[in-house]
């Protein structure tokens, strides 16, 4: 039996290695990714990996470019192999549009492609909330997704890609599809370490609104939840919003943050009359600091999703969300959260 993490260099990828080799210590596990571990993502700026130091990727790493039929590998898949499929581009903006779909359907089809031919009963997809589009309603999973981002569309696609392949043998295939909200932990290089290092640089204001929701999940309790589900699920579909519930406000985040790592400083209000035209302003100057109108938006949309579902699954969560940050913080010897 083999454990197959296809895009398992990335961020949750390496968490979920680590996990599983904590878990199951005899476990052959296999890294699939275009990327070696410990190398920097090339889509990454000023890259920060998952693992404390002197830790070591635990799984073994394979070449694998999912765009293209997958075959050719070191070892022999077999019927009782798991796979996860985190292999995606999922950083947006950041891309060109063509990409998004390039990765995330090619990618799909081609794992599930795998699946068929070695007889694999069991998935784990790693979708995104990008396919409920952006609004400020609340998203259950039985919301009528209505993605508005390329990302979203090729993730939504993705999804269907997997659930046609456990139509196939549907008394037999096991299909587990989680939805993340902003996932956040060591080595995340995204939205919350923008988040704190901001705050710490005095480059940090409430942009239009302090009420935003922003639905977040630590990554350690996600990949235990990817575990826990496989283990409490038989065949069919289950589909899953993963994130706190109920789901955060950046005041509360910011808060949070502050409290855990120390910092005193205060965080000032921005109102959209002024902060639209400087957003505006720094992208034609580059966009230092990441600040672009993009951005500003996407900041000021909620991710108003639900994750009571998750919370009535009969899974414990390990961290509160004030624990998660201080976690990871401990990861960093206290000195950061990135």
């Amino acid at each position: 039996m083999n454990y197959l993490i296809f895009g398992g260099t990335g961020f949750i990828g390496t968490h979920l290695a680590k996990l599983l080799a904590e878990e199951y210590p005899q476990a052959a596990i296999w890294n699939l990714d275009m990327v070696k571990p410990g190398e920097p993502l090339p889509a990454v700026k000023d890259y920060r990996p998952a693992l404390c130091e002197g830790e070591k990727h635990p799984e073994e790493y394979v070449y694998c470019d999912v765009r293209k039929p997958i075959e050719n590998l070191p070892f022999i898949p077999t019927s009782d192999d798991i796979i996860f499929n985190l292999a995606a581009v999922h950083r947006t903006p950041g891309h060109p549009d063509h990409e998004y779909f390039e990765t995330n359907i090619r990618g799909a089809e081609n794992v599930c492609a795998f699946a068929e031919r070695h007889g694999i009963r069991k998935i784990v997809f790693t979708s995104s909330i990008a396919p409920y589009g952006a609004a400020e309603e609340l998203k259950e999973e039985t919301t009528l997704p209505t993605p508005n981002t390329p990302y979203g569309i090729s993730k939504l696609v993705a999804e269907k890609i997997h659930q046609i392949w456990q139509a196939k043998d549907a008394m037999n295939r096991q299909l587990t599809i989680v939805r993340p909200g902003v996932v956040f932990g060591k080595g995340e290089n995204g939205n919350f370490t923008r988040l704190y290092r901001s705050i710490r640089k005095h480059t940090f204001a409430y942009p239009g609104r302090k009420d935003t929701v922003k639905a977040c999940i630590y990554v350690k309790e996600l990949v235990r939840f990817m575990l826990y589900r496989l283990e409490h699920h038989g065949q069919g579909i289950e589909l899953y919003n993963c994130c706190y519930e109920p789901a955060y406000t950046i005041d509360h985040i910011v808060q949070v943050m502050k409290k855990v790592t120390g910092l005193t400083r205060s965080v000032p209000y921005i109102p959209n009359v002024l902060i639209m035209p400087a957003a505006y302003m720094a992208q034609c100057l580059g966009s230092p600091m990441g600040i672009c109108p993009a951005r500003v938006r996407k900041l000021q949309i909620s991710t108003n999703i639900c994750g009571k579902k998750l919370a009535d699954s009969g899974y414990s969560f390990r961290y509160t969300f004030e624990e998660a940050i201080a976690d990871w913080f401990n990861d960093n010897g206290k000195l950061c959260l990135e």
